[in-house]
């Protein structure tokens, strides 16, 4: 059985007698599933799903899998505000450790089929932080040639098929839109079709539906909603378009979506079962064996590593860098976004990146497109370095901050925007931090201190962080000892005490801001995550910034920002920490998986500027401002900016 309290050692024998190598049981030739589509990049739905459900279920592996999980979460600081969440978070409740048990007692058919339920659960959590990924069957990615979006029209709101769903799903090739022109569908005549139902609903409350049960990703229901919709962002260092929820789901178990709609140029309503066509994103096969063995089946970057005997610990030579990022599963889910929507104003200096800079006509306002706080961490300092200098030359007065599709990145990048727009006078740029003061946490936090363990390889080590008054602390100090006792929905939690995040900055911030910050917006689709939320909060919180939010539900309520922890592990990142310390023999330690799966959590709390015994992530903090979507803005950043412009200064 399963180990499903927080802190009881591993379950004897769950690894006893493991004499088999995990690898699939292929039937004959002609009846693998899987070989069926080898070397496709597109492939029917039901193959697809076919080829994944083909693996039957292993209570091995399940029990090795729900003990990592289940220990994974012993890290998580949210866990005990999920027993009810306050509002407006409410949909975000559940217990747990209940839910954990009840995976564990249900009878699976196939390993996907548990798989597929531990995602489903994580993922209904809506902490893009706090996600269970099972590579094997996150290999697909369902795309429908008809991806829609929320625009006003005539003063009225509704769905639409995209406009410019021509030129965008043309983009993924003739093989993808051949498949449809061999079908005799005709796709094309979809384009800017207003959207009455899907699959027998309100439109709206299809979205809805999608946002309950499959975005996942943010606390609130009303950012999720707008993530169901396609929308432009940066995707890496290039401009592009998501499908969106609705068009781009992450597994490939439908075939069709029926949508009842009114083509553009007509006024009769009819009722179309638009295919689907999945996008395979996995590593080459050639069967099933070698699809499990390719996708599925551990390897060496399954786990994490002892740093100290893998010498890597001299090869170190600076901090190691916190992160807090979501993940869109899929590279399909960005495509580039069509040529006739990519701004055409030349961009300033510092624009190579993942920051696009413009000055808008007039010379009056700024651009910063902060497509994420990913990528190059000094680039994106020098970048802002030198786009406000040229917005200052050029006599700029007024800024504007694009964090459409922001899901986050390192953390001291948000701090460093922050400072470097506020001013270095400000002091610390971030906020208070917490982490969860667990057993084997203070184990590990102890056995770090007792080796001499640093900065530059683990991130328990006491110098990566600063006391209250920003003072590095000394590499003896135990900040789990006394732990502090923290009280939520009738449960005792134990954290560290509160600290700040030190930052290892190439560019000093200026000590006065650049600009009156009264002239300082932000706009955005209130998909800003983790480092996002983070800035984004700082910003509203310590200085009024105005925000204005595009799109979403009608009627609907919609924060400014979504999910906002302070930092996330990954699987093979904690497990590091555990084997850097050498704590992994502890009984409390979560077992290596067998499998690629990565169980990812919060591992760090941002304490609220406004209401330091409130997370910033429970918050809640509405946009000043909240503007729909039009065919004009939806997916054109440029005509966006400058009506953004005319609305948000005087």
């Amino acid at each position: 059985m399963i180990v499903l309290s927080k802190h009881v050692a591993l379950v004897a024998g769950v690894f006893s007698s493991l004499a088999f190598t995990v690898t699939a049981a292929p039937s004959t030739p002609q009846a693998d599933p899987c070989a069926k589509f080898a070397g496709q990049t597109f492939v029917v739905p039901s193959d697809a799903l076919a080829c994944l459900k083909s693996f039957p279920f292993n209570e091995t592996l399940r029990q090795n899998v729900l003990n990592n999980v289940a220990r994974v979460f012993d890290f998580f600081t949210f866990e005990d505000f999920y027993l009810k969440s306050p509002p407006p978070f409410q949909e975000s409740t559940t217990n747990i450790r209940a839910d954990l048990a009840k995976i564990n007692s249900t009878k699976f058919a196939t390993d996907y089929d548990f798989n597929r339920a531990l995602y489903d659960f994580t993922t209904q959590l809506n902490d893009g932080h706090t996600r269970f990924f099972p590579n094997c069957y996150n290999t697909f990615q369902n795309l429908l040639p008809a991806p829609v979006v929320t625009l006003e029209e005539n003063g009225v709101q509704n769905v639409f098929v995209a406009p410019d769903s021509v030129e965008f799903v043309s983009l993924l090739g003739s093989e993808f839109t051949g498949f449809f022109d061999k079908l005799g569908f005709d796709w094309q005549r979809l384009a800017g079709a207003k959207v009455l139902e899907i699959e027998g609903m309100d439109a709206y409350a299809w979205a809805d539906h999608i946002a309950s049960t499959q975005s996942g990703n943010y606390l609130d229901h009303g950012v999720r909603v707008n993530s169901v919709f396609s929308s432009y962002r940066i995707s890496g260092t290039d401009f592009s378009q998501r499908f969106g929820d609705i068009a781009g789901p992450a597994f490939p178990d439908q075939n069709f979506l029926t949508m009842t709609l009114i083509p553009v140029n007509s006024t009769k309503a009819e009722t179309v079962k638009v295919p689907y066509l999945a996008d395979y994103l996995g590593l080459p096969f050639t069967d099933q064996a070698s699809f499990w063995e390719a996708n599925c089946a551990a390897n060496d970057e399954t786990n994490g590593v002892d740093l100290k005997s893998a010498g890597l610990e001299a090869a170190r030579a600076t901090r190691k860098l916190a992160r807090a990022v979501i993940v869109d599963k899929g590279p399909a889910s960005g495509v580039g976004l069509p040529g006739p929507f990519v701004p055409t104003l030349p961009q300033t200096a510092g624009s190579t990146g993942v920051i696009k800079s413009y000055i808008l006509p007039g010379n009056k306002t700024g651009v910063m497109f902060v497509g994420s706080f990913e990528g190059d961490f000094v680039q994106f300092q020098t970048d802002t370095q030198a786009a406000i200098a040229e917005f200052k030359s050029a006599g700029v007065t007024r800024l504007i901050l694009d964090l459409t599709n922001n899901g986050g990145g390192f953390v001291c990048l948000g701090f460093f925007l922050h400072q470097f727009l506020a001013g270095a006078q400000i002091g610390y740029p971030g906020f208070q931090s917490t982490s969860r003061a667990n057993p084997l946490a203070q184990k590990i936090l102890q056995a770090d201190i007792a080796q001499g363990l640093t900065d530059q390889i683990t991130f328990y080590s006491p110098d990566n962080w600063a006391f209250l008054n920003d003072t590095e602390m000394p590499l003896n100090f135990d900040y789990n000892d006394p732990s502090v006792p923290f009280k939520i929905n009738g449960v005792t939690d134990q954290n560290s005490i509160r600290f700040h995040d030190i930052c290892p900055l190439s560019v000093q911030p200026p000590e006065e801001p650049p600009f009156d910050l009264k002239n300082v917006a932000i706009v955005g689709n209130a998909n800003c995550a983790s480092t996002c939320a983070m800035f984004s909060t700082l910003m509203f919180e310590r200085h009024q910034t105005k925000v204005a939010i595009f799109g979403g539900k009608p009627g609907l309520q919609m924060e400014y920002k979504g999910m906002a922890g302070n930092q996330v592990l990954e699987w093979t990142d904690l497990d590091t920490e555990i084997k850097t310390a050498g704590v992994k023999d502890d009984p409390l330690a979560p077992p290596d998986l067998l499998v690629q799966v990565n169980m990812r959590h919060n591992w760090r709390t941002a304490w609220s500027f406004l209401d330091e015994n409130v997370p910033i992530a429970y918050k809640s903090e509405l946009p000043q401002l909240r503007f729909p979507y039009t065919s004009d803005t939806y997916n054109n950043p440029q005509n966006l900016w400058i009506f953004a412009e005319s609305k948000l200064f005087d």
